[in-house]
């Protein structure tokens, strides 16, 4: 089988077969300590924080980190801190020169820029930390408590959770190093994974053991959830090619006068910004809830359960806004049109029609915001389509988070970033790869 064939070639790899390794390694390291209870809590008295994360927001911030949030567990707080913090260093380097200054130095202002990162997300996570336990405190038996409401256990548990983001922080870095790349974004696929099989449980049990539709609903749900699946593939792979000519240089440097080469292409991806927008905005979303629920006038209460219903149409008017300016802006800042304008010019390339130099830009910058629309549209839709899941279809709320949503789009934008890595080495070592088809090639000695 071609399948077998490829994870054979994979295997025969050393560096690849390494990489994974390492990978899987560490990704044990996290999910072991997902379920590490923090110190001075009694993990049989969890119940309360389980029946809280079933639903809403917090069930998806449960679902990011794995269960670790409904386990109590020095992961809980996951790698959220991290993600926010990326959020606002990005955001500032818009309007502060200082970072402006720093993104044009290449890989030692990258540098500065993930340790102004890390900085930033320890001061985030020491301000998320008490209240996470304030939570614990508010939902929890007090004889969950073995150390009581001490101000020794307060001060030890927020500690303990910034050193646990701080470490899930660092192991994602170290598979993104180490590993097969994409380190924070496999922690978060794999957070969401390990909670699918009990979502599916739970509303296979609904379906058939509660005479709530029987197995012919639990078969119609898997065949729309498999074509959401395709529809996600199709929108994080569907590119517009922009034909690339190129003129034959002369012996002196310069170009043959109507000697123009064979016509090339360069890919434009409808979603370029890949599942970047989906997490920034997931990111903000968590935050008119938790602000609202710092006053208790009547208003600001409404607010918070406006705000906290995943599910509800409020909250998924403003998170598909949200995913659409994310859209738009991760791809300006990913997708250099000016700087792929002037390679193209210096290299004897242009677009059929089009002048060289800032004409081609300002073209490309042109497509590329025509087909930014329509994507970053079609990932909205998917991204709000659970709460259509729930309201229309009647599926339970855990299971509809993988019907679109944030869920299926991270699972599906990571996985398939993955498998182009790891066939990147395949091809490198002359090996069809896991995205094309054709007969495995043997490597070449």
């Amino acid at each position: 089988m071609k399948f077998i064939d490829t994870l054979k070639n994979i295997w025969k790899i050393e560096e690849l077969r390494n990489r994974i390794l390492i990978t899987l390694g560490l990704l044990l390291v996290y999910r072991f300590g997902a379920q590490v209870v923090l110190p001075g809590i009694d993990a049989s008295q969890l119940q309360g924080l389980a029946n809280q994360t079933d639903g809403g927001i917090l069930g998806l911030l449960n679902a990011f980190t794995g269960g670790a949030f409904a386990n109590a567990s020095v992961f809980a707080l996951g790698i959220m801190p991290y993600i926010s913090a990326s959020i606002v260093v990005q955001l500032m380097g818009i309007a502060v020169p200082y970072l402006q200054k720093l993104q044009k130095e290449g890989e030692s202002g990258r540098k500065k820029i993930n340790q102004i990162t890390r900085w930033l997300t320890i001061g985030i996570t020491l301000v998320q930390g008490p209240g996470y336990i304030y939570n614990l405190y508010n939902i929890l038996p007090a004889e969950a408590f073995l150390l009581g409401s001490s101000f020794t256990f307060v001060v030890s548990s927020v500690i303990i959770l910034t050193t646990g983001c701080i470490f899930a922080m660092w192991l994602g870095e170290k598979i993104t190093d180490k590993g097969i790349g994409n380190g924070i974004s496999i922690l978060i696929m794999v957070g969401i994974i390990a909670t699918l099989p009990q979502a599916f449980v739970q509303e296979f049990a609904s379906r058939v053991f509660e005479s709530n539709g029987g197995l012919i609903f639990i078969l119609i749900e898997l065949v729309i959830w498999f074509v959401i699946i395709l529809l996600s593939v199709l929108l994080v792979m569907a590119v517009r090619q922009i034909p690339v000519q190129y003129a034959r240089r002369t012996a002196t440097g310069g170009y043959e006068k109507n000697a123009v080469g064979s016509r090339q292409y360069i890919p434009l991806k409808l979603n370029a910004s890949g599942v970047m927008p989906i997490i920034f905005a997931q990111a903000i979303m968590f935050i008119p809830a938790a602000v609202a629920g710092l006053s208790a006038s009547e208003m600001a209460q409404s607010f918070t359960v406006a705000f906290s219903d995943i599910f509800g149409l409020w909250y998924n008017i403003v998170f598909a806004l949200l995913i659409i300016i994310f859209t738009y802006f991760y791809t300006a800042i990913t997708v250099p049109t000016n700087k792929m304008a002037d390679d193209l010019k210096r290299s004897g390339g242009f677009v059929p029609g089009i002048k060289p130099g800032s004409d081609t830009g300002e073209y490309l910058d042109r497509i590329m915001s025509q087909i930014t629309l329509p994507g970053s549209i079609f990932l909205a839709l998917i991204a709000i389509f659970p709460a259509f899941a729930v309201k229309l279809l009647g599926i339970q709320p855990g299971w509809a988070l993988f019907y679109g949503g944030t869920s299926l789009l991270i699972m599906v934008g990571v996985a398939i970033d993955t498998m182009q890595q790891i066939n990147a080495y395949l091809l490198n070592r002359h090996y069809d790869g896991l995205m094309k088809t054709g007969k495995n090639r043997k490597a070449v000695a």
